[in-house]
C-alpha cells in the first residue's frame, strides 16, 4: 500500500489561499521566453543522476481538460471536485516511472502537492512508494504574487537543498510554478533535471519530455 504522510507546517489557512486561484481558464500551455532554452537530457544525464545529487521535477500526467477544478467547492480529499488526470495520462505516468526504473535512477525523498492528479501520477509511477504530501507544493497558477510567495519559497528550498547521498530527491507538482521561478513551462509528464547548490539555488541542467525516454534508454 503506498504510504502518504503529510507536512504539518502549513497552516490550512496557506491551502485555502493557494485554491482560491485554482477556477477559472486553465494557463494556456505557455512558450518557455525567449530566453529560456531546454535542454534535452542525453544517456550522459542518466549516467550522471544514477550517482545521485540531483534534484529532479516531474510534472504531473495528462489531465482531462473538459472537467475544471470546482473553486471555491475544491476538496483536497474528493478527487471529484478537481481536474482530474485522464486514462492516457495515467499510461504516461506509469511509462515514466518505469522508464526511470530502468535507468536505475536512485530516488531518495518523493515530495507532492496535493492535488489529487498529482497524487495519482505518483500513484502509477511509483506504486507503493512513500511520499510526503506538501500543501505547500500547491498549483501557483492564477494568485496573486502575495499568495505564490510561500508556494515558490518553498519550492526553492526543495529544489535548492541537497538530497540525501547517493540518492535524487524528487517533486512531483505543475508547471506554473517552475515557470514562476526559471521561465519554463514543461509539458505534462516532462521530467526535469535540475543540480541543487543550497542557499536557495540551483541550476537548470536537462528535460526529458515523456517521449524522450526510449530513445534515452537505447542510449541514443
Amino acid at each position: 500500500m503506498r504510504s502518504i504522510r503529510r507536512t504539518a507546517s502549513a497552516p490550512v489557512a496557506l491551502i485555502l489561499v493557494a485554491l482560491a486561484g485554482l477556477l477559472g481558464p486553465r494557463p494556456a500551455a505557455a512558450q518557455p521566453p525567449a530566453g529560456f532554452v531546454e535542454t534535452p537530457a542525453t544517456p550522459a544525464t542518466l549516467d550522471a543522476l544514477r550517482a545521485g545529487g540531483f534534484t529532479l521535477y516531474l510534472r504531473h500526467g495528462q489531465t482531462d481538460n473538459t472537467r475544471t477544478d470546482r473553486i471555491p467547492a475544491v476538496d483536497l480529499a474528493d478527487c471529484a471536485t478537481q481536474r482530474p488526470l485522464s486514462e492516457e495520462g495515467r499510461r504516461t505516468s506509469a511509462a515514466v516511472g518505469a522508464a526511470m526504473r530502468t535507468a536505475a535512477i536512485p530516488i531518495g525523498e518523493i515530495a507532492i502537492s496535493p492535488l489529487c492528479r498529482v497524487r495519482d501520477t505518483v500513484a502509477a509511477a511509483f506504486p507503493g512508494r512513500a511520499v510526503v504530501v506538501d500543501p505547500l507544493l500547491m498549483y501557483a497558477g492564477n494568485l496573486t504574487d502575495a499568495q505564490k510567495a510561500p508556494i515558490l519559497a518553498r519550492t526553492r528550498e526543495l529544489l535548492s537543498a541537497p538530497p540525501a547521498p547517493g540518492t535524487n530527491r524528487l517533486l512531483v507538482a505543475h508547471a506554473p510554478n517552475l515557470m514562476e521561478l526559471i521561465g519554463y513551462f514543461p509539458t505534462e509528464a516532462t521530467l526535469v533535471v535540475l543540480r541543487p547548490r543550497g542557499d536557495g539555488r540551483f541550476d537548470y541542467l536537462a528535460s526529458i519530455p515523456h517521449a524522450a525516454w526510449p530513445g534515452l534508454l537505447r542510449g541514443r
